[in-house]
């Protein structure tokens, strides 16, 4: 009786402890922490890289996904509170950090020309990146959900990670967890964000504040597009026609189709954006009111402008779309030109299309980053992972449902952010020859903003003579690399 009392008590005694090893109590996934050295602007660093999974949880703590990432420290760092760390992510949305991770951020890099083409053939070879950010930053590389490695688990949609509103949340709660896990909270903290990453990044200063209490001391944005209204080339929305003007006159002057008088790029862009402003957006704003008078000055000015002819520009309705100008530049001599980087020039099947086969500049140096981040992440940082590292294409359907019949806007979430904590720092970069997120889309929006006008010089801007990607030419990511220890300083 005795035995039969002390085995029922020795039971109920250990329920807690197998409550304690359900399912949704899954451990921490083991992460792989190596240690390196490199030198930066001539200095040496020694740093640990911590490799592997974040889990994300439910309000039961159950696991919904695990978000792979890399953790650079700089080594014999003592009190968190002297460094800061910066997370960083790309952008698509769909892309995982691979691009800044590998292209200027991170301590390695594909070997490429100074203007940015793979410097040898595949399978092409990396080099130690002199220029990273590691001197000034400890670094966190995000790979969002369905990106790079990160997957949620059986039996979690990924729909509940696929859009504006639950991409903020996923990645605000991978910021926070790191933040504590890695006992970071009293460093200064900063974002990092390329592209559609930009847009995260301002959603997450918000959404940072709001929800955590946590309050950052700068932002980053490269390639930015935060108002996307500017962006969305769609029939009554002539703002894009203005913001991309600019950035066709850039390329077409690259290409000398255009500003030939000019030996250098800023006094004609200084020219072309007094136009559109001004002369082209009265034009665009009186519609069917236009006289023929006027019609045919703007013709003839948009012709010199873009190197494109007038009878085209009259059968564009004055509206020149970025998808058919990089098959018209160059038309009549027979290339393409890239919509990432208006530089690069390729080829089609023929040259009668109205759109081209494919981005120049995408293909030309996706092989060598996607080269790099795969090799680099076994061989160097010793993570093994049979799952392919998707580089984009899995996070279709996006979800923009937060903002149904109108433009998402998140210039407005860094606004209130900023108006909240006036220490809060940005500094955005641009490319002249973008595409993708036009530098004059960039002034636009920072110039609408609306910030109290003792905030307005916590906001700089850079630009270069590259693309969206602008650190793979050499020069740009020297003089970026400038700008960012300045602003680094100023910002904490």
């Amino acid at each position: 009786m005795i035995l039969r009392i002390f085995i029922l008590l020795s039971f109920f005694n250990s329920l807690p402890m197998l409550a304690h090893k359900s399912p949704a109590n899954i451990e921490e996934p083991v992460l792989s922490v190596t240690s390196h050295k490199t030198t930066i602007g001539g200095k040496p660093i020694a740093y640990t890289a911590t490799t592997g999974y974040m889990t994300l949880k439910d309000e039961y703590k159950k696991t919904k996904a695990n978000m792979f990432f890399v953790y650079y420290k700089k080594d014999a760092v003592t009190d968190p509170s002297s460094r800061p760390v910066t997370f960083v992510f790309n952008g698509g949305p769909g892309s995982p950090a691979m691009w800044l991770h590998m292209g200027m951020l991170g301590p390695k890099r594909p070997a490429l020309t100074d203007f940015g083409m793979p410097l040898g053939e595949p399978p092409y070879k990396m080099l130690d990146n002199e220029y990273s950010w590691l001197d000034e930053t400890d670094l966190i590389f995000i790979d969002p959900v369905m990106t790079g490695y990160s997957l949620p688990v059986d039996g979690v949609d990924k729909k509940e990670f696929l859009g504006y509103v639950e991409d903020i949340d996923s990645v605000g709660e991978f910021i926070h967890r790191a933040i504590t896990k890695f006992e970071r909270w009293s460093s200064p903290k900063f974002l990092a964000g390329e592209s559609y990453g930009t847009t995260r990044a301002a959603g997450l200063a918000e959404h940072l504040q709001s929800t955590y209490g946590m309050y950052l001391n700068g932002v980053v944005l490269i390639s930015s597009v935060l108002n996307w209204e500017t962006l969305r080339q769609t029939k009554g929305n002539d703002l894009p026609v203005i913001a991309f003007l600019p950035s066709f006159s850039a390329i077409a002057w690259y290409h000398k189709k255009a500003g030939t008088e000019y030996t250098t790029l800023k006094p004609f862009l200084v020219e072309v954006e007094k136009f559109a402003l001004g002369e082209y957006a009265l034009a665009l704003l009186k519609g069917d009111q236009l006289t023929e008078v006027e019609k045919q000055s703007i013709t003839e000015k948009l012709s010199s402008f873009t190197g494109l002819s007038k009878e085209y520009i009259k059968q564009t309705n004055l509206r020149v779309n970025s998808s058919r100008f990089v098959k018209e530049l160059l038309r009549s001599d027979g290339k393409t030109v890239g919509r990432l980087d208006g530089r690069f020039t390729g080829s089609d099947y023929d040259d009668a299309g109205e759109r081209s086969e494919f981005d120049p500049s995408d293909a030309k140096i996706t092989g060598p980053f996607v080269m790099a981040i795969n090799d680099y992440i076994r061989r160097d940082l010793k993570f093994y992972e049979d799952n392919p590292y998707v580089t984009g294409g899995k996070t279709s359907p996006w979800n923009y449902n937060n903002v149904q019949n109108t433009f998402l806007n998140v210039a407005e979430s860094l606004r209130y952010a900023m108006h909240q904590n006036h220490s809060l720092k940005v500094h955005i970069t641009s490319g002249y020859y973008d595409l993708a997120t036009p530098y004059f889309a960039t002034d636009y929006t920072v110039n609408h903003m609306f910030l109290d006008e003792d905030l307005r010089n916590n906001i700089t801007q850079s630009y270069y003579e590259a693309g969206h990607m602008s650190y793979i030419n050499r020069s740009s990511m020297i003089a970026m690399k400038k700008e960012i220890k300045t602003f680094y300083k100023s910002a904490y």
